[in-house]
């Protein structure tokens, strides 16, 4: 069984991040988890440009920008984090490196950060830090562009959609979302998407394709019997991501969750695409 004993909430104090306090605070609720409020600053040279600033002056920017950003913390776990387990922490160096780096040394359970996407191609945009803690973090990260606009008051989950690959990392995948939907009493559904084939002119029969879909079909049916549960399985022909989260919106799903750990199965290509879903998701992502 996943433990969530922690949550880690790195911030920027931008309307991103308060989005995804909303998030990990409906998860903090319901788990009781201490919930790690971290804010990264960034070397000084990233502030600074091409100034020379040396000795005492240094040591004044420093401290300067330290002491900010501890109101600012304070500050923000009042304002959306109150009343739950927060310990506030600020690190300096490369974000991405030290919130992995954090999430590690801590056995964070789960990751809470927004994609930070900007402006009105948001939906193209995977923020450079969000990408390389996906790509480093061993614990779960939720993430989505609609942390932004999260719904007011407590997040809900009541619906929460599966997506596995049929490789290795399926069976993890679909056991945290499985825990997630029990927890909070949310249908679950499974999915897989089979790569479309274009098929030859001179091959007409198209039986290959039903043979790939029954074995696909089969993968999914050992995965929920192995798994202990009933759920609904979709299995559908198509590029990845639009086949996914087309079908977030179709069953109206608060959460999807992918998998991420793992080569490319034998039946689809979900781990390269899981930048894809991310951006293209109708809903928050958990990528496990």
């Amino acid at each position: 069984m996943p433990a969530l004993a922690k949550v880690l909430l790195p911030v920027d104090f931008s309307e991103r991040s308060v989005g995804a306090a909303r998030y990990a605070r409906s998860l903090a609720v319901h788990f009781r988890p201490e919930v790690l409020l971290v804010h990264v600053l960034a070397p000084l040279y990233s502030d600074l440009g091409g100034m020379e600033v040396t000795g005492s002056m240094l040591l004044e920017v420093y401290r300067s920008r330290s002491a900010a950003a501890e109101k600012e913390l304070e500050a923000f776990a009042a304002a959306h984090l109150e009343g739950l387990n927060v310990r506030r922490l600020i690190l300096h160096g490369e974000p991405s490196s030290k919130i992995v780096e954090l999430a590690h040394q801590e056995a964070v359970g789960l990751i809470a950060m927004p994609t930070h996407g900007y402006g009105p191609f948001r939906r193209f945009i995977l923020g450079s830090n969000t990408a390389k803690v996906l790509h480093d973090a061993d614990c779960p990260v939720l993430t989505g562009i609609h942390m932004e606009t999260p719904p007011s008051g407590a997040v809900p989950f009541r619906r929460v959609l599966c997506a596995v690959d049929l490789g290795s990392h399926s069976a993890g995948t679909l056991s945290w979302a499985a825990w997630l939907s029990r927890e909070f009493q949310a249908p679950l559904s499974l999915i897989h998407s089979v790569t479309a084939h274009v098929e030859s002119v001179d091959e007409p029969d198209r039986g290959w394709q039903a043979g790939i879909r029954e074995t696909a079909m089969a993968e999914l049916q050992r995965l929920q019997s192995e798994a202990g549960i009933e759920t609904d399985l979709i299995l559908e022909t198509g590029e990845a991501a639009r086949v996914i989260c087309a079908a977030a919106s179709r069953v109206s799903a608060d959460l999807l969750v992918i998998g991420r750990g793992s080569a490319a199965g034998s039946f689809g290509r979900l781990r390269t695409n899981a930048y894809s879903i991310i951006r293209q998701s109708p809903c928050p992502v958990v990528s496990v």
